[in-house]
């Protein structure tokens, strides 16, 4: 008996012993690699903290300047034409404009997929899913050529109007997140007299809440960062989402070498995305977590 309990604790310290050098190793391994992904958001702030010069001289620096040009951010970058702030404008109008409406949409779709019985819903399902796996590339010219005959160049309609429509990744998450709800719980409401409206309002909403506000956080960082598309339909200066007016600006600025300044733009657009996902990354991560175990 003896024998057999010091044989059980050898086998519970060697286990434990392996346990902690395995999570160790895995903390090691994620240090290096966040510390390896936070270098270039680094250098690019450090960089946009300098004069022409100073960047032309220490490209490669790593180590804040002397005497850093906060006037970059605080003068400069707003006096830039196109004016970057109208930019941002309008990528903010667009985003939210889309997302509400969109996520809606999408929140009922999926809705009607998980828990609605009507003729046809696993084709039309599947045909939506096929979707995914259209390049853009493919259909970007037919798309170009149906919006150019409706007369929607060069407005914001062909950015904000499809994504009304829903998103068909985001049904699909949603679909797989409401499923886990228990159809009792509707069964229940419709006892009751309630509508599939007033069900999907009062029931389905409030309980898919995190995972529609993380697909909705997600979506906004997409569409904040969209460039291709808005390069395509998108001429006027005045109507430009601000990652086209990055590239507008880089175009300008380049040649006189002011790439500080452009930094400092990229900085700038890049900072709401940065701020939504650091306020919100528990909710995206504990939603995905959620749906993988239901």
């Amino acid at each position: 008996m003896a024998n057999d309990f010091v044989t059980t604790k050898n086998n519970y310290g060697s286990k434990k012993r392996n346990e902690t050098a395995s999570n160790t190793l895995v903390y090691v391994f994620l240090t290096l690699g966040a510390f390896i992904m936070i270098i270039p958001l680094w250098w690019m702030f450090i960089s946009s903290l300098k004069t022409k010069g100073q960047f032309l001289v220490t490209q490669l620096s790593l180590a804040m300047p002397k005497n850093p040009q906060w006037t970059n951010y605080t003068q400069r970058v707003w006096q830039m034409e196109p004016h970057l702030q109208r930019g941002v404008v309008n990528s903010a109008i667009i985003a939210a404009s889309t997302i509400v409406i969109g996520t809606f949409v999408s929140s009922l779709a999926a809705f009607s997929y998980a828990k609605l019985r009507f003729p046809g819903k696993d084709k039309l399902f599947l045909a939506e899913l096929a979707t995914l796996m259209i390049p853009f590339s493919i259909i970007m010219i037919p798309q170009f050529i149906i919006y150019a005959k409706i007369g929607w160049l060069d407005t914001w309609l062909p950015l904000i109007i499809p994504g009304m429509l829903g998103n068909v990744g985001m049904i699909f998450f949603l679909k797989q997140y409401m499923s886990g709800i228990p159809t009792s719980m509707i069964e229940s409401a419709r006892i009751d007299g309630a509508g599939f409206l007033r069900i999907f309002w009062s029931i389905m909403l409030p309980n898919a809440k995190p995972a529609i506000a993380a697909q909705a956080i997600l979506w906004f960082m997409g569409a904040w960062n969209d460039y291709f598309a808005p390069s395509i339909y998108l001429n006027d200066p005045n109507k430009l989402t601000v990652q086209v007016m990055i590239s507008k600006l880089n175009a300008m600025y380049a040649i006189q070498t002011d790439y500080p300044l452009l930094l400092a733009a990229s900085v700038l657009a890049l900072l709401p995305v940065l701020i939504v996902f650091m306020i919100f990354q528990k909710q995206i991560i504990a939603s995905v977590a959620m749906t993988g175990l239901k």
